[in-house]
Formats: C-alpha cells, sequence, structure tokens
C-alpha cells in the first residue's frame, strides 16, 4: 500500500553511516533532511554534477549553500554523462551517475567508511519505470523496475521511498518552507519518462485511483519470477557447463534455453543480447545437428562461435586478432 512520507522514513532502516544522493531536486531534499534529522551526525550528500546543462552549476551551488546551513558534509563528483551512440541519454547519466556514487563511496580520504547509499526515487518514479518497460518490450526482468534495496560494490543501496507518491514528498517539503530546485528538462516531452508523467499519469489517476499499488504489486510478481528465472538459470549452467555444451543446451526445452543461454551472456561475459540476436541463435542450435554447422552470431558487443561442441563468446578485438593470427578476414554471422 501507498505510505506516507514519515511512515516510509520509519521504516528506514540503513546501515550508518549513509549517504544520499543529493540532485537538489524535492525528492532527494526531502529524503536528505529526514535522514539528516533521524541520524545526526551519520549522513554524507553526495552530488553529482553531469555536465549536461548550463543549470547544472546551479544544482551544485544550491546543493552547497543547503548543505553549509544543515552543517552537512557534501561531496561532489563531476562527470561525462554524454550518451554513446545508440544509447539514451537517461541510460548513460543514470550509469554515469551509479559509478561517481561509488567512487565518492570508496574515497576513503574523504568519507567515514559509507555503509548506504538512499536514492530518492517514489512510487511515481517506479509507474514510470514499468510504463518505460512495457513500452519496450522488457521481459521479467524489466517489468520488476526499480528494487527497493539490494547490494553491489561493497555497499547497501537503499530506496526508502518506493512506497511513497511523489505529491506526498513535495507536501512534505512545503509544510516545512523548504525550497528545492526544478531539473528545466523534467517539462521537455522529447524524453519518454517525461511523456509518461506529464499524460498517462494524471490519465491514470483519474481512471484507476490505486494504480500506484496495484502497478506495485505486478512489480514484486515480476521480481519474484525474475528470481525464480535466475535460480533455473544457474542450474542448468551448471548443468549444460561453462563454456556451454551443444549437446546439452539441445536436451532442453527452448523457454530453458534461452533463459540460460541469456544468464550466460550477461554474467560471464557482461553481454546482453537482443530478442532477435538470441532468436538467432536458438535457432542455430535448433539447426546444429552436424559437425560441419558453423555458428557465429553477433550478440551484445561480441560474437558467439561455434568451437567444436562447445559455445564460445568473443568479444570484437579478440575475435579480429583470432582472424588475422588465422590469416583470413572475420567471417560472416551465420543467419
Amino acid at each position: 500500500m501507498t505510505q506516507s512520507f514519515d511512515a516510509a522514513m520509519q521504516a528506514f532502516a540503513p546501515r550508518l553511516p549513509l549517504a544520499v544522493a543529493f540532485s537538489g531536486g524535492a525528492d532527494s531534499t526531502a529524503l536528505l533532511l529526514a535522514c539528516a534529522e533521524r541520524w545526526p551526525g551519520q549522513v554524507h550528500a553526495f552530488h553529482v554534477h553531469h555536465g549536461l546543462q548550463v543549470a547544472a552549476d546551479d544544482f551544485e551551488r544550491h546543493c552547497i549553500a543547503l548543505c553549509m546551513r544543515l552543517g552537512l558534509p557534501l561531496s561532489v563528483q563531476r562527470v561525462d554523462a554524454r550518451h554513446a551512440p545508440g544509447q539514451s541519454p537517461e541510460d548513460a547519466a543514470r550509469q554515469a551517475r551509479y559509478k561517481a556514487f561509488e567512487a565518492l563511496a570508496h574515497d576513503r580520504q574523504a568519507q567515514s567508511a559509507i555503509q548506504t547509499i538512499a536514492l530518492a526515487q517514489h512510487a511515481d518514479d517506479q509507474v514510470e519505470t514499468l510504463l518505460l518497460a512495457l513500452s519496450r518490450g522488457a521481459g521479467v526482468a524489466g517489468l520488476a523496475a526499480m528494487p527497493a534495496h539490494w547490494q553491489r560494490g561493497g555497499l547497501h543501496w537503499q530506496r526508502p521511498l518506493l512506497g511513497v507518491a511523489g505529491q506526498e514528498v513535495r507536501a512534505w517539503l512545503r509544510a516545512r518552507g523548504q525550497a528545492w530546485v526544478e531539473d528545466p528538462t523534467n517539462s521537455d516531452e522529447r524524453y519518454t519518462r517525461n511523456r509518461i508523467r506529464r499524460q498517462l499519469l494524471p490519465a491514470l489517476q483519474q481512471a484507476f485511483p490505486q494504480f500506484r499499488d496495484t502497478f506495485a504489486r505486478s512489480c514484486a510478481h515480476a521480481a519474484q519470477a525474475h528470481e525464480l528465472l535466475q535460480e533455473l538459470a544457474q542450474a542448468d549452467l551448471a548443468t549444460v557447463g561453462q563454456p556451454p555444451r551443444i549437446a546439452a543446451l539441445r536436451s532442453l526445452s527452448r523457454a530453458r534455453q534461452a533463459n540460460v543461454l541469456r544468464h550466460w551472456l550477461r554474467s560471464q561475459h557482461g553481454a546482453t543480447p537482443t530478442a532477435a540476436q538470441l532468436d538467432a541463435l536458438l535457432r542455430q542450435i535448433a539447426a546444429c545437428s552436424t559437425r560441419g554447422h558453423r555458428i557465429q552470431l553477433k550478440v551484445g558487443s561480441g560474437h558467439v562461435l561455434r568451437e567444436g561442441e562447445l559455445l564460445g563468446w568473443y568479444n570484437q578485438p579478440v575475435l579480429d586478432f583470432i582472424s588475422a593470427r588465422d590469416g583470413g578476414a572475420p567471417k560472416q554471422s551465420s543467419q
């Protein structure tokens, strides 16, 4: 069920010391103030300067001024968050931001053994993430949306406000007379998330007033399904081997082949196949009934190759080296 801001903060029990990802916006401002009041002397603010807009300097100045007034330590990291060709600007900024938070947390000269990083996404952000995943045809991992807590890089990451509506967060700040900064890009409807926020959420509120709660339940169901699929993939990978044996893969159902191959590529090689790439690989495995059948398919940032009775994965530089060593140009992918 949707929570009040105070109830969510009361339920928040992080490992201390705690860092709050602080942009200067309403959500992170409320989270920072509430944490500082509850755990005085145990809270640090982390601000990432993305360098993507002129207003970024104003955001930084606002954060510095507020933290000075509150007597809170603030660390600022400047990053290059420009997106690569084919990458979404939002994804590039998010990845740069998370790397910066980890770097700040592990800067032992500046921090006091930060244990937890708190992020201020709330229930409306969760709905937007789910709708974005649906619009892109995501699987259960995408439909699980944002987790409330996880561990990475030796840190605990938590989102204590995922059950709080955005309007509740702003109402809490207004009641305290606390100002915040508004990111001008939040009104730019060239970004899909902004169109969802400005066009779809009001319509959902009118048609389905409880949508935050029902959508959250769907995310929880998807997260549970994803966990089960991960457990099955780990068990199947132990059976088919690393690298996977083609005969062992062919003994599995197509759905389990897809599940274990996706897990193998992500966990062992950091490669995420598209739906089309994975489908092509499954078709090649199904057709792989003779020793002479060749497999070389582009998957993620590299290629899956047949090597005798096994599947191997190589990134492009290694593939080019093998081709040059063998005296030939890179082979074309099987289709």
